[in-house]
C-alpha cells in the first residue's frame, strides 16, 4: 500500500493541484529540454516568479544583448554547476549573477527535488523565499 493510501482516504482530500495542472496553468514554467542539455536528469520547472525576476531581462538589459535564452541557460547551468559540487538533502541553494536596472545582481536560488505527479522526482527551481 502506497504511503498516501496510508495517510488518506479519498474522501480525506479535498483537492488536488497536480504539477501538471501549475505547469499548464503558468504557475511553473517547464525548462526540462534546456536543463537535458545542460546534463540534468530529471524533469525541471521554475516558479512564475523565478522566470518574471531571473530570467525575463529588463529592456536596458536586451540592450546589452542579454536575452531569456541566454538568462534560461544561466540559470539552469548554475544549477548544474551545483548539483556537481555535492548535494545533502533534497534542497540546493546556488548564486548567480543577474543584471536588472543596469546593474549585476548577485541572486540566490534554491531547487528542491521532490516527487513528481506520479511520484518520479521532478526538481523544481525558486526564489529563496518561495515553497
Amino acid at each position: 500500500m502506497e504511503t498516501a493510501q496510508k495517510l488518506f482516504r479519498p474522501e480525506d482530500i479535498i483537492s488536488v493541484y497536480t504539477r501538471a495542472q501549475a505547469i499548464e496553468d503558468g504557475v511553473l514554467v517547464d525548462v526540462s529540454t534546456v536543463a537535458k542539455e545542460a546534463g540534468i536528469k530529471f524533469p525541471v520547472a521554475m516558479t512564475r516568479a523565478v522566470w518574471c525576476d531571473v530570467v525575463e531581462p529588463d529592456e536596458i538589459a536586451k540592450s546589452h544583448g542579454e536575452s531569456e535564452q541566454g538568462r534560461l541557460w544561466d540559470v539552469v547551468y548554475m544549477l548544474r554547476v551545483a548539483i556537481k559540487a555535492g548535494v545533502d538533502g533534497d534542497t540546493i541553494r546556488y548564486y548567480l549573477i543577474a543584471t536588472k536596472d543596469g546593474r549585476q545582481h548577485k541572486r540566490e536560488l534554491k531547487a528542491v527535488c521532490g516527487p513528481g505527479d506520479t511520484m518520479e522526482p521532478v526538481i523544481t527551481i525558486m526564489l529563496p523565499d518561495e515553497d
